[in-house]
């Protein structure tokens, strides 16, 4: 995706996004800080990025990619807004009818009537081929 002319590339990223730039042939990827660092634009390098946390609002992070020709010059930049979305499977873990999102028996399961943890039921029959 990178703009005819383009020999080397820069990344931006805000401070919830973590960046790493993947080169063909290393088995290790180097991590991206906030300095300005260039890196050629070689075929078969990926950028990976993630988000630790969930976002406070829609569109709060972003990462901004600069592609640069043979003398250093600035051709174009590319970006992405990112949302971290938080995930989490809140179960009556205790087994009194509240689900809770911070239930400390979350984590383990006990059988009987005093017992806690998630009870899943699942349907593994083939009722649609």
């Amino acid at each position: 995706a990178a703009p005819a002319g383009a020999v080397a590339f820069g990344v931006k990223h805000t401070e919830g996004v973590s960046v790493d730039v993947l080169f063909r042939g290393r088995a290790e990827p180097e991590a991206v800080s906030s300095t300005g660092t260039r890196w050629p634009l070689d075929e078969g390098t990926v950028l990976r990025f993630s988000m630790s946390r969930a976002s406070s609002e829609v569109n709060d992070n972003k990462v901004t990619v600069s592609f640069y020709a043979e003398e250093g010059k600035p051709i174009n930049q590319a970006g992405v807004f990112l949302t971290g979305v938080g995930i989490s499977l809140d179960v009556d873990a205790d087994r009194d009818g509240v689900v809770e999102k911070n239930s400390p028996n979350k984590a383990s399961w006990a059988w009987g009537p005093e017992g806690h943890g998630a009870i899943l039921l699942v349907s593994c029959d083939k009722e649609f081929p």
